[in-house]
């Protein structure tokens, strides 16, 4: 241990909220734990908050202030560590900004920031020789950033893919278990305090998409711009195609996803890599560990040329499972850890070769609803093949009442090709409303 590591690791928390209040908490019920651990106190400062007349459930140790000057926590040269947990972007990032041209290590759980600015705040941190942890910001208590970074160094990764999101994970739940229409699951997950009032972020994917781009970078060593991924949320599924995925065998989860492909030009070194990455609603197969994350909790799959195939699941978010991943980072700052922010020897990760994603290949899961007439299911099977589309399975069922639903399981094709086959058919007046496909994951 470094000398003076005896001195108190003093830190400035910026946001008293949900896991704000798990934090305090844990360094008081822990703190021997902590000492132990850490080989030195870790004491709690000061707390940025916007109003500090707002009654809190939990209550701050003797001497530790409240202030509404985020000066006092980047500029106070007491301080070692800051712990932003305000969320959002532009304060974030001008806090942190400050806290590291200040000197000062910064522990975060702010997923959006870092999939949207990370690159420019890792620069920064390693100019500066400074810790920049994150492990709270993907899967709460699930410590996948660290498994990433450290234990599977040694490995490349051939496969990543999860179940990041907790409020679409139990909406997707309750659809599935409670026969819930997707507003009605929605409402109670509001209601129980696991959707915030606007889900956008969560129902349209975006949170997911946040936390991906992070294991994205942790993973393969490359900066894969967030603008640039495909996402595609649950907003609005049809809980026939929940039930409808359950007759094949199959549970419809969020999924966020990177494996590589290998480049299929002619010519060029087969080992050369390219990630294809996104979001979507997938078809799991009721036997696959993914398939039976329920509720609120997250989950990750990692496959490896080492390890093999790697199974994370556990609480996403809430309190104290969030304040315990933010913990970590503070004790690894406590232990004078080198500063290693991304996994990856420098801050400059080159930017990642992308699969455009009409290219992906996968199996698909199809639902169209057509008139009950003879010819409709040829003619829909005559688009399919035009665009070199196999189904290995065909069902059709009772007329809904605004059509029969006729519903394809295929075989491998292009996500470029199945678009086209279900134009072809829409353009040909077989539907009676666009088609709704979905693609079906391997795996276990």
């Amino acid at each position: 241990m470094s000398k003076g590591s005896e001195k108190p690791l003093r830190i400035g928390l910026a946001g008293f909220g949900t896991v704000g209040g798990g934090l305090v908490r844990l360094l008081r019920e822990n703190a021997d734990v902590i000492r132990r651990r850490a080989g030195r106190d870790v004491v709690l400062t000061r707390v940025l908050v916007r109003n500090p007349a707002k009654a809190r459930d939990t209550a701050l140790p003797d001497g530790v202030a409240l202030t509404t000057d985020y000066r006092e926590l980047t500029d106070d040269p007491q301080i070692d560590v800051l712990v932003e947990l305000i969320g959002g972007i532009d304060h974030a990032r001008a806090l942190i900004d400050r806290a590291l041209d200040q000197g000062k290590h910064v522990v975060t759980a702010n997923k959006a920031l870092l999939a949207e600015e990370g690159p420019d705040l890792f620069r920064k941190a390693e100019r500066k020789k400074r810790i920049l942890r994150y492990e709270a910001s993907v899967a709460g208590a699930i410590p996948i950033v660290e498994a990433l970074r450290q234990s599977l160094a040694g490995n490349r990764v051939h496969d990543l893919m999860g179940i990041l999101n907790g409020t679409s994970n139990y909406i997707l739940s309750e659809m599935t278990s409670n026969n819930m229409d997707f507003d009605v699951a929605l409402k109670q997950a509001q209601t129980l305090g696991y959707a915030e009032a606007d889900p956008t972020l969560d129902i349209d994917g975006h949170d997911a998409a946040h936390k991906l781009i992070l294991l994205i970078r942790l993973a393969y060593g490359v900066h894969y711009p967030y603008t640039a991924l495909s996402v595609r949320g649950i907003r609005g599924l049809s809980g026939l195609d929940i039930r409808l995925a359950r007759e094949f065998g199959y549970r419809i989860k969020l999924i966020g996803q990177v494996r590589e492909v290998p480049s299929p030009q002619a010519g060029e070194d087969d080992s050369q890599v390219r990630l294809e990455a996104g979001v979507f609603p997938a078809l799991v197969h009721h036997t696959y560990l993914l398939a039976r994350v329920g509720g609120v909790y997250n989950a990750v799959r990692v496959e490896a040329n080492a390890a093999g195939a790697l199974f994370f699941h556990g609480r996403g978010a809430g309190d104290l499972p969030t304040a315990g991943a933010v913990l970590a980072d503070v004790l690894a700052v406590a232990r004078d850890e080198r500063p290693n922010n991304t996994g990856f020897a420098g801050s400059d990760l080159p930017r990642a070769s992308i699969v455009p994603p009409q290219e992906w290949r996968s199996c698909y899961y199809v639902r169209v609803m057509v008139q009950d007439a003879p010819g409709v299911l040829r003619d829909i099977s005559g688009c399919m093949a035009a665009e070199g589309i196999s189904m290995a399975q065909v069902i059709q069922k009772s007329d809904e009442g605004h059509g029969v639903p006729l519903v394809f399981m295929t075989h491998e094709t292009t996500a470029q090709a199945m678009s086209d086959a279900l134009q072809c058919a829409l353009d040909a007046g077989l539907l009676k409303e666009p088609a709704v496909y979905f693609r079906v994951l391997g795996g276990a």
